[in-house]
Parts: C-alpha cells; sequence; structure tokens
C-alpha cells in the first residue's frame, strides 16, 4: 500500500476488542482434544485440484490455511489481528502469514507472498465477511474478486443469526446485492460446510466472476 493512502477504517472486528478475546486459544485448545475443525477446509479442498493457490482472507489463528497447506495447497493466509498472527505462529509454525487486512491484500503484496498470477480459491470464512468495516463490503468483496485468478472461485460463510454479538447482520438478499455489485456471481449457497439445505441460521456461498467482469476490473 502507498504511503500516502488515507488509513482504513477501523473493522468491526477491532471494535470489538475484549469480545474477539479467547478466539484463538479455543480452537487451539479444540484442536489440541482431537476435536473436528476442519469442515471449512474439508470443503475448500473439494473445490480445486491439488496443488491449488489458496488465500485464507481473514485466517485467524490459521486452522484453515493450515489445513489446505498440509494437503498440497500453495497457501497464502492474511491475517491483521496479532494476537491471531501469533496464535497462528504458534499452532502452525509451517504457515507464513501476511498482516494486512482485505483492502490491504494488493496484488504486489500477494505477489511478494508468492502468488503473482491469481488464486484458484480464496476462503473467507469463520464470520469474516461480518466483521469488516461498516461500509466497506463492496470494496471487500470488489479486492477479492481482483484477486481471483479468472477461473477462480471464492468461499465465504458467516452467521444469519446467533453470530458473534461484534458481527454486523448480514442479510442474504443485502450480500447478494453487494456481491453482484462488486461483480461476482453466486453459484451456490448452502447452510453449512457439509452442503446441509438452505436455512436461516448459516449460509455458505460458492462464488466466481460475474460474466462481464474480470479479475483486475478496477
Amino acid at each position: 500500500m502507498a504511503s500516502d493512502a488515507a488509513p482504513l477504517p477501523p473493522t468491526r472486528w477491532a471494535l470489538g476488542g475484549a469480545k474477539n478475546s479467547g478466539y484463538g486459544e479455543r480452537f487451539a485448545e479444540l484442536i489440541n482434544q482431537g476435536k473436528d475443525v476442519d469442515g471449512e477446509a474439508r470443503l475448500a479442498d473439494t473445490l480445486v485440484d491439488r496443488g491449488a493457490r489458496i488465500l485464507d482472507a481473514g485466517s485467524g489463528m490459521g486452522r484453515v490455511a493450515g489445513y489446505l497447506q498440509a494437503h498440497g495447497h500453495r497457501v497464502v493466509a492474511a491475517e491483521p489481528d496479532p494476537v491471531l498472527v501469533e496464535q497462528s505462529r504458534l499452532t502452525y509454525p509451517a504457515l507464513d502469514v501476511v498482516p494486512l487486512e482485505i483492502l490491504d491484500l494488493t496484488r504486489e503484496a500477494v505477489a511478494a507472498a508468492g502468488v503473482a498470477d491469481g488464486f484458484d480459491l480464496i476462503v473467507c470464512v469463520g464470520n469474516v465477511l461480518t466483521f469488516v468495516a461498516d461500509g466497506t463490503e463492496v470494496a471487500v468483496l470488489t479486492r477479492l474478486r481482483e484477486l481471483l485468478a479468472p477461473t477462480g472461485r471464492i468461499l465465504a460463510g458467516f452467521h444469519l443469526r446467533g453470530g458473534p454479538s461484534s458481527a454486523r447482520p448480514y442479510s442474504p438478499d443485502e450480500f447478494i446485492a453487494d456481491a453482484t455489485s462488486a461483480g461476482l456471481r453466486i453459484d451456490h449457497r448452502f447452510g453449512g460446510y457439509d452442503l446441509r439445505p438452505v436455512d436461516d441460521n448459516y449460509a455458505v456461498w460458492v462464488l466466481s466472476l460475474a460474466r462481464d467482469a474480470s479479475p483486475a476490473q478496477n
């Protein structure tokens, strides 16, 4: 990002402060107990060929990115929260983390991390899209679209109800309108990462480039 660029508005995650404490440690403990925390990652793995270029945007403590890297993919994990970055490095020491917000993930930034030709898949799960700064949803989705390879896809998921208290409510109609404005097409919607039918509690989306859009469209 250019040095004279305006600072990004604070995300809902950053504003949540202490409300977010314990997230990384909780998942690390579940992993230590042998619990299944890989539902998102298993679905992501089915959407690409082995050795795919994958961006985990808002990678948290690294559980999805770590799984995908261990299964042979070229993974870039991006997470701006320094506490979660440290937790990721402790739990998945082989996983490199780019400490940037989604809106700071320029093509130059991800090229420096080793992916210059766009991503085959972008994973944006775990309520990440409900924690971005208010009013930046279309800009965030547009940035993700710009980072896709021409045939790339986005896997996104968030609570429709019963989510974290500091996250925004994000209705399916609002999300579809924002994704369309960002040049994306809704390919699939499910009620969970096990591909259960659509419900009112959680939404899982598979997106791709709209037919009249391009990865580098501005």
